[in-house]
């Protein structure tokens, strides 16, 4: 009798230590998301990109120029378009050691800018950051093929960074719409409020 009961014990010992075996194992906790990135569509030399963020100008057009061996960013240009104001935002990034006051001219075949001043600096070079008018990027998109940007280096001496003007045109008429689509204010942030505190007197 003790020897069935303790064959007993065992069999059962064994069928729950086979039943455990064959249960799935806990599933590994799933990776962080990663932050989605912009949606990007190339035209020409350009490429539009809106990015997955509520904003009145989601939606911006690029075009960055890198030097054949080191690269390094040489130029960079970002238009966005703003509905609710119906103006357009210009960055534009240069390298350092350029002359601060003198600031950057955009100039095409049928368009010379005043003067731009730059906004700040860091690491990565010196930008300009401001609103330009309709009028303004319309005769950017009424220009072509090619666009120069004329900087003044520390010791006084002007260059001339080259962009292409390849595509602008269509680039701006897709961002503009994408921006009008998409534009959205971003909601503001509304303080946690505590049902315990007393009310205010």
């Amino acid at each position: 009798m003790k020897r069935a009961a303790c064959l007993a014990g065992g069999l059962a010992a064994l069928l729950l230590a086979a039943a455990a075996s064959a249960a799935p194992a806990p599933a590994a906790p799933a990776p962080p998301a990663r932050p989605a990135g912009p949606e990007v569509k190339p035209i020409g030399d350009w490429s539009v990109r809106c990015f997955p963020a509520e904003s009145p100008s989601p939606c911006d057009m690029y075009e960055e120029l890198d030097d054949k061996n080191s690269r390094q960013r040489v130029l960079s240009l970002s238009l966005a378009y703003i509905p609710k104001m119906d103006r357009h935002a210009l960055m534009i990034a240069v390298p350092l050691g350029i002359s601060i006051p003198s600031g950057v001219v955009i100039q095409t075949d049928n368009f010379t800018s005043a003067p731009l001043h730059y906004r700040r600096c860091d690491r990565q070079g010196c930008y300009v950051e401001m609103l330009v008018d309709n009028a303004s990027v319309d005769s950017l998109t009424k220009s072509g093929p090619n666009g120069r940007i004329k900087v003044v280096a520390d010791g006084g001496k002007t260059f001339e960074l080259r962009f292409s003007l390849n595509g602008f045109a269509a680039a701006h008429d897709s961002m503009a719409a994408l921006a009008k689509e998409k534009a959205k204010e971003p909601k503001p942030a509304t303080a946690a409020i505590d049902a315990s505190a007393p009310a205010p007197k």
